[in-house]
């Protein structure tokens, strides 16, 4: 049986690990939101949304349930959703102070 600073231990890595998915599939959100605005479809999907929780949903075998995962997994999404806005105005910014735009006063 292990002790618990080497528990703690294990935690740290998983800790480690869960922060670099979490960047990597912020980066894949923020690219999509850019696909999004090219093509004009709106940031939030609520479909697709649904979809992503069934796809956790199914994936998981616990201990955590499947509410709590939910859970987590809404989080998530939200910041997604951030970003991809945030990401959507940076863009939008960097045009308009872009040479050549015409700005009104």
């Amino acid at each position: 049986m292990a002790d618990i600073g080497d528990l703690r231990n294990r935690i740290d890595e998983l800790d480690a690990e869960i922060v670099a998915l979490l960047n990597e599939r912020a980066k894949c959100a923020v690219e999509i939101g850019h696909l999004k605005e090219q093509v004009g479809q709106p940031i939030y999907q609520p479909a697709r949304e649904a979809e992503v929780l069934a796809n956790v949903r199914r994936a998981n075998h616990g201990p955590l349930n499947d509410e709590a995962m939910t859970r987590l997994f809404e989080r998530i999404i939200d910041e997604a959703r951030r970003l991809e806005r945030l990401a959507a105005a940076e863009r939008r910014e960097a045009r308009d102070q872009s040479p050549g735009t015409v700005q009104s006063d």
